[in-house]
């Protein structure tokens, strides 16, 4: 078929390659380029990037609303458009215009974690599986019914990159099998069920500051689910100090109810990093960052510095 593609970031990548090695992939849309790095300069998508090396046509609306910003993608007469994290709202207009209509990858398991950060809030949720959904797009947000789900286990240690990347290859085996059964006509899609809506807003930076009153277990999730980005944070002698691994300590080493050991107290080490208290639990830090320096175990981290006694955050 002729195919155009939709996307921006690395998570699309798997997908515009299964696609360029299959179908006639006919044009590329893709954000903006972006101011990027300390130097702030523009820097083009992994999408772009991408779809350069494959030698095929990338246009960079700044929206979709007008005429003008549809007519790359009307000049390529696709049959079909699939979209993969591309950032834009599609309007009707866009909606309508391939014979196939749009299709969308979207990294969960549909009505669950419609929106923008499917794959960290399943994991702060403690959802025990993710999976990726082939949708066929319709007006409102990731609400059309459904042509294929691939379900993924979370594992207890997974960070959101790890499965980012186990859900990027997932939904591009199953976006070849939902565009062979379109090309077919047998795709069937099913509405999605009513019940079981959640909504997955756009992960803040804000919320990557780690508070030592709640559970050990709910803060291990927030430290897998914000690995790489934007990495969970606390704060040591005035500065901050960011956790990119962590485990929930060893059941029977929780400080004691009345024990008067204040949340982000440093409780000691153990064989594997730095054990903090909770609001309820004991977090180990396995690997932690200080400002301008390389990422290091938290044992290392503990031999350079004076901890005893110390409350972090």
């Amino acid at each position: 078929m002729r195919v155009a593609f939709a996307g921006t970031p690395g998570f699309a990548l798997p997908s515009l390659r299964a696609l360029a090695g299959r179908h006639t992939l006919v044009g590329v849309l893709t954000q903006p380029d972006r101011p990027a790095g300390r130097g702030r300069a523009l820097t083009a998508s992994p999408v772009k990037l991408e779809a350069q090396a494959l030698g095929v046509p990338v246009a960079q609306p700044a929206s979709l609303k007008g005429e003008a910003d549809r007519a790359a993608l009307l000049a390529w007469q696709p049959e079909v458009l699939v979209v993969v994290a591309y950032g834009l709202l599609l309007p009707p207009a866009v909606l309508e215009l391939p014979r196939h209509g749009c299709v969308n990858v979207h990294a969960s398991l549909l009505p669950r974690w419609r929106g923008a950060a499917p794959i960290q809030r399943a994991i702060l949720a403690g959802d025990a599986e993710s999976g990726v959904a082939i949708m066929r797009m319709e007006a409102g947000l990731d609400t059309g019914p459904v042509y294929a789900v691939r379900r993924v286990p979370i594992g207890p240690r997974m960070t959101a990159g790890e499965l980012h990347d186990r859900l990027a290859g997932e939904g591009a085996a199953a976006l070849l099998e939902v565009l062979d059964s379109i090309a077919k006509g047998e795709a069937q899609a099913v509405p999605q069920a009513a019940q079981g809506v959640t909504h997955a807003p756009k992960i803040d930076k804000s919320e990557a500051r780690i508070d030592w009153h709640r559970s050990a277990a709910e803060l291990d999730r927030q430290v897998r689910a914000f690995h790489p980005w934007p990495i969970a944070e606390t704060r040591h002698g005035g500065e901050q100090l960011r956790v990119l691994r962590a485990r929930v300590g060893a059941a029977g080493t929780e400080p004691g109810a009345a024990s008067g050991v204040a949340p982000g107290t440093v409780l000691g080490l153990d064989a594997t990093g730095l054990r903090v208290a909770c609001g309820s639990g004991v977090l180990t830090l396995e690997s932690v960052q200080r400002p301008g320096r390389k990422p290091v175990p938290a044992l290392d981290f503990a031999r350079a510095v004076a901890l005893e006694g110390a409350v972090l955050g």
